[in-house]
């Protein structure tokens, strides 16, 4: 007798929302499909090539048979030893390179692992508003509860601590801030970081801090590590990616930094999910952070001269997108006709067959606005504004 009993998932998967980013590429591959010349400006996908003496390295490294079998848990100690040795060039930051380093599959597993690491059922983790999804997704699949913090244009998108309930922050566990940030582009002043760092040592939170933009920025700008902060050592973990930085969104590669009792505690997450990052890609790290630096500005030049293009393109049509010192992001509100951005989204795509991020991607609180990315040539970008204007697209 056939046994009648269905087979259910678990039921964090019908908690978690549905990821905006997978249902964009939908969208995009029926629009491919109908014959539409997709201009793509909504993840922040790098579209150079990675620099050209890591992609040597790798080459080099995938021939050698030691690099064929399971990769050390931790990361190779050379890559580590480059990590802070890194951290004291660019941000004057001591590390220590053996007990004070986690390497990552890309920086998103690894937030994702620390808030699994951290987090009972039930815990209250603090999340802005908006937000890049994965500081969300930890906490719900860990079975904890984010309380949201919604970030304000008027308070040039930084947390105002005083929103967040005294008795919410007796009882959370973690904080997670991101900047500069995704999506807002918005950037933090030492005296904010300085707040933020006494307020989780008042409360005994764990900071997390995502800095997987620190080296796209313009201009004189240069932001802080979290470890530039006195007394963040004590409470605080930072989080780097070489997506961003370095053109290597597809090698899946990041870090974790913080004292060695978290990185202990991520490690024991991690070594029970994966055995790490691979040795290749790991030896193609190395290369990338012991490079001129001449490498990374040329990246970041180039999307100098996008933003440019794209502030130039957006004014003209009624829309406020002032630029921002760091990130690859332009975010602005939506027309008022639409009532919603995922219905602005789908217009846009429909009409001109430019993909956007609706801002709902990035919260609840953020469904006024979409973010559009600098990951097109500039030919690309101003075919966008050629598009909108033919369709009327415009602010009002």
């Amino acid at each position: 007798m056939e046994n009648t009993k269905k087979i259910h998932p678990a039921d964090r998967i019908a908690t978690l929302p549905k990821y905006v980013f997978a249902q964009l590429a939908e969208l995009k591959q029926e629009a491919i499909e109908r014959g539409v010349d997709v201009i793509d400006i909504s993840i922040g996908n790098p579209d150079g090539a990675t620099p050209r003496p890591v992609v040597d390295m790798a080459t080099k490294a995938i021939q050698d048979p030691a690099n064929h079998g399971y990769p050390n848990f931790r990361g190779k100690i050379e890559l580590r030893q480059a990590i802070a040795d890194w951290m004291k060039k660019r941000y004057n930051v001591e590390i220590d390179p053996r007990n004070e380093v986690q390497t990552l599959i890309g920086e998103k597993e690894g937030l994702a692992n620390i808030a699994l690491a951290y987090t009972n059922p039930g815990d209250i983790n603090i999340i802005p508003d908006p937000y890049y999804p994965v500081l969300c997704r930890g906490t719900l699949i860990a079975g904890g509860n984010p309380y949201f913090v919604q970030l304000k244009e008027e308070n040039k998108f930084l947390i105002d601590l005083s929103d967040i309930p005294s008795d919410v922050a007796k009882k959370a566990k973690m904080f997670f801030i991101n900047y500069p940030n995704n999506p807002t582009g918005a950037i933090a002043p030492k005296s904010f970081l300085e707040d933020v760092v006494q307020f989780c040592k008042e409360y005994g939170i764990l900071l997390v801090s995502d800095l997987a933009y620190g080296e796209v920025c313009f201009g004189d700008y240069r932001p802080y590590s979290i470890f530039n902060i006195d007394g963040a050592k004590d409470i605080a973990m930072e989080f780097h990616s070489f997506t961003k930085t370095f053109n290597m969104a597809g090698w899946r590669c990041g870090f974790a930094i913080g004292k060695e009792e978290f990185i202990n505690n991520l490690y024991a997450m991690k070594s029970n999910m994966d055995y790490g990052t691979s040795t290749i890609v790991q030896d193609a790290c190395i290369e990338a952070l012991n490079m001129p630096m001449c490498h990374v500005q040329g990246i970041m030049d180039i999307y100098h001269g996008r933003r440019e293009v794209m502030a130039r393109g957006f004014t003209e049509l009624g829309f406020y997108a002032p630029r921002s010192d760091a990130t690859m992001y332009f975010w602005i509100k939506i027309p008022s006709k639409f009532k919603s951005s995922m219905e602005f989204t789908k217009y846009v795509l429909d009409k001109t067959g430019v993909i956007v991020t609706p801002g709902s991607a990035f919260g609840s609180l953020s469904d006024d606005h979409f973010r559009v990315s600098l990951v097109q040539p500039n030919y690309r970008i101003e075919e966008v504004f050629k598009r909108f204007k033919e369709a009327g697209i415009r602010y009002e």
